[in-house]
């Protein structure tokens, strides 16, 4: 039984009741994991040179999961800092599977390598394209720097063959969250100053680390709860929190402070193309709340001739709510994918209806 087919006073009768909750959120995850299962590319070689070069790969292995479609377009999920790959999509995970299958990339909790995932991307693509199957990478905020240096490097050199990317959110470097010490108009957000102190500590200051960390950890909590905040839940919406709290929880603090040195090291050359392919960036109507003033990527992909630059085939849309009170939030798949996904539907089907597919050189 999906929550589509439960009644309005059936659902009324779970949410009311704290123990039947906790039974249909416990559901709900049960369902998730029966239909998502673990996912190898079946030749790694890029993965294997990489476990010639990294001191501990296992730290640093990011895990890949499968859940089946109907349709010959596959879509990659590389999620952002938070949730996993798993929940941030899943109200959009229908969506995908009618036009093929879902591949997940799973952040590794204990710590992060920009070179290994990459590696894992480009093998998957790989498998795929041996298949005669050609993938949307769709990426989310933090995801889209490691999506972009992934076009611009392993997608570049091994001419790969991908259907579409989407961008939801973009945030291609840490100047898109961090601006400079010196420029501290508008107000300091709250994201900005627990990256600030986490960049400020370093890894040699062992205990302060941890400490912003830890901070940190309470603002992804806190960004999630005010998007939960005078809005009604579903079992769903609660098992995604549940799964959310402990993605925080068991991701390590060098696992979060490396995941912010690859955001560092990510910023794009804006000159050269990203993609030349079908391209669709989604931008949520409140971006500004969490992205500073002066953001280099929102710059880029607010202009129009910059962003053509970047995405020659690209498509631009602001994701925006209808109900007052209610505007959509940086992104924010979860809370306000009935707005998300028309936008997401419509290239999809327009994708789906183009034979010609790019590859990146």
């Amino acid at each position: 039984m999906t929550s589509s087919t439960v009644t309005p006073f059936a659902r009324k009768i779970v949410l009311s009741n704290p123990a039947l909750m906790t039974v249909a959120t416990a559901a709900s995850g049960i369902i998730r994991q029966l239909a998502i299962k673990p996912f190898a590319p079946r030749l790694r070689r890029r993965e294997i040179l990489c476990r010639e070069r990294l001191p501990s790969i296992h730290a640093v292995h990011n895990r890949i999961y499968k859940e089946k479609g109907s349709g010959d377009l596959p879509t990659i999920v590389v999620g952002g800092f938070v949730p996993d790959a798993t929940e941030a999509v899943e109200f959009q995970r229908e969506l995908f599977r009618r036009y093929g299958s879902i591949y997940y990339l799973n952040y590794a909790r204990s710590g992060f390598s920009t070179e290994l995932l990459l590696a894992q991307l480009g093998d998957l693509v790989e498998d795929l394209n041996r298949r005669g199957k050609k993938p949307v990478i769709f990426a989310i905020s933090f995801g889209c720097s490691l999506v972009a240096r992934f076009l611009r490097t392993v997608a570049a050199d091994d001419r790969l063959a991908i259907r579409g990317v989407v961008m939801t959110s973009p945030v291609l470097s840490t100047d898109d969250l961090v601006r400079p010490d010196r420029q501290k108009g508008d107000g300091v957000r709250m994201l900005e100053s627990n990256l600030r102190r986490i960049l400020r500590a370093g890894a040699e200051k062992g205990e302060e680390l941890e400490r912003q960390i830890e901070r940190a950890r309470r603002c992804f909590q806190a960004l999630f709860e005010a998007g939960a905040e005078n809005r009604p839940l579903s079992s769903r919406h609660l098992s995604i929190r549940k799964r959310i709290m402990e993605v925080l929880e068991r991701t390590s603090c060098r696992g979060g402070y490396e995941r912010v040195l690859a955001l560092k090291e990510a910023a794009p050359a804006p000159g050269a193309p990203l993609f030349d392919g079908p391209t669709l960036v989604l931008l949520a109507e409140e971006e500004d709340n969490l992205l500073v003033p002066g953001s280099p990527t929102l710059e880029l992909l607010r202009d129009q001739a910059t962003s053509r630059r970047l995405f020659p085939r690209g498509t631009v849309r602001t994701v925006a709510s209808a109900v007052r009170g209610d505007a959509v939030p940086h992104a924010s798949l979860i809370f306000h994918h009935h707005c998300y996904n028309p936008f997401i539907e419509s290239w999809y089907d327009k994708l789906n209806g183009v034979l010609r597919f790019a590859v990146v050189s």
